[in-house]
């Protein structure tokens, strides 16, 4: 069948007040951008003319401004989830203007398959080619894909120019069987492939196709400073360590990796360090580091979840398509981040914290146990399951007014059962097979700030016994400090 061109105002109108809208793509890449713009238009119309316009939005993970900001801004969104980290979303959230549900990401597709949420409306798909049987080929992102394509009544096509239709190969898509019926997901390396390198779609469901070139703005990164490089220094000496120890196979594991930029500076420190030998990557989010580190060899193959590089580095893959195309592949996020493969493949796991406690629990999500910043993501799906589970943080920020490493976590997401190794720039905790008290001990000697380690001793020094020595009313004396003084260096106990 024929599709018809359609506008992006066009598009909007078949998205109704109330209704639960999918989006393709994984963090900006693969994410559609100038639909969501018309709808955030329609809503702002809407409002003016007295009428209520809210829609559900469903996504693989995070996305760009162009979409969750948009709709924010416009206060078009009544429900999100399962992440997300843009500034005017988050404000709105933490005001309690949008209902948000923070979930791990492999969670979401089957949960929406079970009905748990309810019937999604409208999925909005970008794409860089689609044939009249149905056949999609997605761009930089899967996300939650083929299961809102599934579910939906009705299909809009972002059809996106900047992405070349040759890229038909990178994609591996594959969606279980629900129970009672679910077999084994039969990847057993990296680079497997399993499914088809098509989004199959009913043609039927598909309104009319969106013409765009847009860039998916995925963020640039900070160069690597200090701190940052002296965590990646560490976490990579750590797994040298363990190679020549034999507790890690010579071959070396596959990485599963975080975002941003201690990531980066991770990355490319196990790049460089002679004594890690090329390795392989089962993870979500595939960035520039990466990228590099394949030109180099240091990295031998990488599945992810999307592409999430910067616009020049993404053209500059799609113009060496013959090196690359066999060295990539994008998966759906239930796929890419399922606790089955994770275990299976015996994933290294590195993460990042925004706190962690002296008996290694970890906070990844609330500032001050309160305000979300952006949400778990991915990062339990993978350290529960982790062969080995590494979690980074800088031992202070806010200019040292705030120590990372704290007497109990304000929030937890990872308990310590999950948590095998913590690092900060100052050193290596390894908490494997310690008791609490060991792990403390571990904890506060090579991970504390010099700034806070002897508070932290303090505190532990008032404890009366018992397996976990917390001291309950003042567990929590860094984070009440800061909220009094706006300064943890003015704890006392």
């Amino acid at each position: 069948m024929s599709y018809s061109i359609i506008s992006a105002d066009e598009a909007a109108s078949f998205v109704k007040n109330g209704d639960l809208v999918g989006f393709s793509g994984f963090t900006p890449a693969g994410a559609p951008k100038v639909v969501p713009k018309a709808i955030a238009a329609k809503a702002i119309k809407e409002h003016d003319a007295g009428r209520e316009f809210k829609i559900g939005v469903f996504t693989g993970a995070s996305t760009g401004d162009s979409l969750d900001g948009e709709l924010a801004r416009a206060g078009a969104i009544k429900f999100r989830t399962p992440y997300q980290s843009n500034k005017d979303l988050r404000n709105s959230l933490n005001a309690g203007k949008v209902d948000y549900a923070d979930i791990h990401l492999s969670a979401l597709a089957q949960e929406l398959r079970y009905g748990f949420y309810g019937k999604i409306n409208v999925a909005i798909l970008e794409v860089c080619d689609i044939n009249e049987q149905g056949e999609v080929v997605l761009t930089s992102g899967v996300g939650i894909s083929p299961t809102i394509a599934q579910l939906a009544d009705k299909i809009i096509i972002e059809r996106n120019a900047n992405h070349p239709a040759y890229i038909k190969g990178l994609h591996d898509i594959y969606q279980p069987l629900d129970p009672p019926y679910r077999r084994e997901i039969p990847i057993y390396s990296p680079s497997d492939r399993i499914g088809s390198p098509v989004l199959k779609i009913d043609p039927s469901k598909v309104v009319g196709i969106v013409e765009t070139c847009e860039h998916d703005a995925a963020g640039g990164f900070t160069p690597a400073d200090e701190v940052t490089t002296a965590i990646g220094g560490r976490v990579a000496d750590f797994l040298a360590a363990e190679v020549k120890a034999g507790r890690i196979p010579a071959s070396f594991l596959p990485l599963q990796s975080g975002v941003g930029n201690v990531a980066n500076a991770v990355l490319g420190a196990l790049g460089s360090n002679p004594e890690i030998p090329p390795f392989s990557m089962y993870t979500e989010v595939i960035q520039d580091a990466v990228i590099e580190s394949m030109k180099k060899g240091e990295v031998k193959f990488a599945s992810g979840c999307s592409l999430t590089i910067s616009p020049d580095k993404l053209q500059e893959i799609y113009k060496d398509w013959n090196f690359f195309k066999d060295k990539l592949v994008l998966r759906p996020s239930e796929i890419s981040n399922s606790p089955e493969i994770a275990r299976r493949l015996g994933l290294i796991t590195i993460n990042t914290a925004i706190e962690a406690d002296i008996f290694g629990n970890i906070n990844s999500t609330h500032i001050l146990g309160t305000k979300m910043m952006n949400g778990i993501g991915g990062s339990g799906d993978f350290t529960r399951n982790a062969y080995l589970s590494i979690f980074t943080c800088p031992s202070i920020t806010k200019e040292g007014k705030i120590s990372t490493i704290v007497p109990m976590v304000s929030h937890q997401d990872h308990n310590e059962h999950s948590v095998k190794i913590v690092i900060t720039e100052y050193g290596v905790a390894d908490l494997r097979c310690k008791t609490p008290m060991q792990r403390a001990e571990t904890i506060i000697e090579n991970c504390a700030h010099p700034d806070y380690k002897q508070l932290l001793w303090d505190y532990l020094k008032l404890s009366k016994g018992g397996h976990m020595p917390h001291t309950m009313d003042k567990c929590h004396a860094f984070h009440t400090e800061f909220i009094k003084s706006g300064d943890m260096h003015n704890t006392t106990f």
